[in-house]
């Protein structure tokens, strides 16, 4: 960590002698969730849901609290997300739900999660912000006619596919101001042939394919979902994104703190940032 700044002996001994007062102090926090993997062929795989998006903060009071985080993965194909979570003592532990996986063909409908994951034409689509919570951590999917529909984002749902045109795009994800950037975009729909797949939200999410493009996956570290398969392209969905969770505090109570997990450390004027791409703790 970077020298901040120099006290004399004296200064540090306590606030009488003219030391900063680093407590207390509000800790914020973003929590996403492992993206859902978008919908395998033989037909129109749909995009699979973003990963809950949640934000928070904690008020610190004095040093010794331990906030622990987790991470989770993001979905393989055809498979939902895991969830993250922080936790301290007396504080309520936030949790965000892992995206839904996309649906596809022959009764396998998207599911549920925190944003859920678009339908084929044939297969219903997940709702989201499920489990519930409020604010609302996500969006549903969208449905597939025919072309398949895009998983939900954090902050819109995913669009229908569109029949004798697109596959449905992916519900945008949401900016988290600290840190200037959009997480939790869901993944694009699936399109028949060389119509046009649906793109992934804003936020990570992974496009869809078509005749001659493969599903991508959702973006590591934003709760992307994957884009859906389609049957003359590929045979696999695109996986989801795994999650992120990223703590912000006063950079001089930073300076009294010690962290676990390696998260990466940026400076933002007085603000630190930390952000954990798997599982770790920060001792205040």
């Amino acid at each position: 960590m970077p020298l901040l700044s120099t006290r004399g002996a004296g200064s540090a001994r306590g606030f009488g002698f003219g030391a900063i007062k680093i407590y207390p102090y509000t800790l914020d926090f973003l929590v996403v969730a492992g993206g859902g993997g978008g919908g395998n062929a033989p037909h129109h795989g749909a995009g699979g849901g973003a990963g809950g998006y949640r934000t928070n903060s904690y008020l610190i009071t004095g040093p010794g609290t331990v906030v622990t985080v987790s991470v989770g993965d993001g979905g393989g194909a055809a498979t939902s997300g895991s969830a993250s979570q922080i936790s301290a003592p007396a504080q309520s532990t936030i949790s965000s739900a892992g995206g839904g996986k996309g649906g596809q063909y022959a009764g396998n409908p998207g599911q549920p999660g925190g944003s859920g994951g678009g339908g084929d034409y044939s297969s219903g689509f997940g709702t989201g912000n499920t489990p519930s919570t409020s604010p609302s951590q996500g969006n549903p999917g969208a449905q597939g006619a025919p072309n398949a529909g895009g998983g939900g984002g954090a902050s819109s749902p995913g669009s229908s596919g569109q029949g004798g045109g697109s596959g449905g795009n992916g519900g945008a994800g949401s900016l988290y101001s600290i840190t200037s950037s959009y997480y939790a975009g869901g993944g694009g729909g699936s399109a028949t042939d060389a119509l046009t797949p649906g793109a992934g939200g804003i936020g990570g999410g992974g496009n869809g394919a078509n005749y001659s493009n493969n599903a991508t996956p959702g973006t590591a570290n934003t709760g992307g979902g994957g884009g859906g398969a389609e049957r003359n392209a590929s045979t696999v969905g695109g996986s989801g994104g795994k999650g992120v969770c990223i703590l912000s505090l006063p950079t001089n109570s930073y300076s009294k703190a010690s962290t676990t997990g390696s998260p990466t450390v940026t400076q933002s004027g007085p603000i630190t940032i930390l952000t954990y791409t798997g599982s770790g703790s920060l001792t205040t």
